[in-house]
């Protein structure tokens, strides 16, 4: 017969919110060496071997796609205009990611038809696309999903969506703009129970946090969001909590053929576990990257007891 302290324990654990596993990595670009590495070795999975395991455990794992997926014109071999061949979603498959963010400065790398097949090609393969759509409404609604019970909603934004490409603006793209976050996190409220938001924006290569982004992640939280994830510098900056949700201001690069310096090769991964809808512990988990493959680093998770501060 068990004692009465096992029954309150048990009945405890019954009455506990259930607990869900967030993963967020940064850039993912998969062109160049990236894409050349993986024909070559007739893998289009192979960037993501490594992570596979750790990725696919968790609830929902989130990345930015940086380069998006697109069926007409030769690989991207150099340069800086990407595009990532169809076969290489076997990686995002293989990792188990839910949601990505497309809205980033390659976003319209490939075009308008770009941007609509990037979606049709994703949506295919189920996973859920945040930052661009359709519409400009549909941009801006985001994407939703459940876990045991808990709505979570995700949001993306661009600070630049031309890559010095284009002198014009394409509103199926999510622009920073303050105000619009704003609109987009109240409507987002009545679907979801807990808003992740995505923030492409900051300095390529500094260590060091931009106003532009504290401005816009704390703008996120105060509107109700309860996580931002940032990228685009290519390099990992700080983190820290703030009014009851947590802001990573930079993950780095995640899978991405930058190997010329030692801070580009070099990422995060972002754990944000929640007890029902609040957050109950964060850990980061190092990569790096070499020869078209990201492994996970060998060294201990930190956890939310030594956050670092922008």
């Amino acid at each position: 017969m068990p004692t009465r302290r096992e029954i309150l324990k048990f009945a405890a654990l019954l009455a506990a919110p259930p607990e869900t596993r967030l993963l967020l990595g940064g850039d993912v670009m998969l062109a160049r060496i990236i894409g050349h590495t993986a024909r070559e070795k007739h893998d289009p999975a192979l960037p993501f071997r490594d992570l596979a395991p750790v990725m696919s455990a968790a609830d929902i794992a989130f990345l930015n796609l940086e380069s998006l997926f697109c069926d007409q014109g030769k690989p991207s071999e150099a340069g800086m205009v990407f595009k990532a061949e169809p076969e290489m979603i076997a990686g995002l498959k293989a990792a188990g990611i839910d949601v990505v963010s497309t809205a980033n400065n390659h976003a319209r790398d490939r075009g308008g038809y770009g941007i609509e097949y990037n979606l049709r090609w994703l949506a295919q393969n189920g996973i859920l696309a945040a930052g661009t759509g359709e519409t400009a409404a549909k941009a801006h609604e985001g994407v939703t999903l459940v876990r045991r019970g808990v709505r979570f909603g995700f949001l993306a934004y661009a600070q630049d969506q031309t890559n010095g490409n284009y002198k014009d603006h394409d509103d199926r793209i999510c622009d920073m703009e303050i105000p619009q976050l704003q609109r987009d996190i109240a409507a987002m409220k009545a679907r979801a129970d807990v808003i992740v938001v995505s923030m492409h924006a900051g300095l390529e290569y500094w260590t060091k946090v931009h106003p532009i982004q504290t401005k816009f992640a704390k703008a996120a939280i105060d509107a109700g969001a309860k996580v931002v994830a940032g990228h685009h510098p290519h390099v990992v900056q700080p983190w820290e909590r703030y009014g009851g949700g947590v802001i990573f201001y930079s993950l780095g690069n995640l899978v991405f053929d930058q190997y010329d310096r030692k801070q580009t090769r070099e990422g995060l991964l972002a754990e944000v576990v929640f007890s029902g809808t609040e957050i109950r512990d964060i850990r980061t988990l190092p990569v790096e990257m070499e020869s078209g493959i990201t492994r996970l680093r060998k060294s201990p998770l930190d956890s939310e007891a030594s956050p670092s501060r922008p």
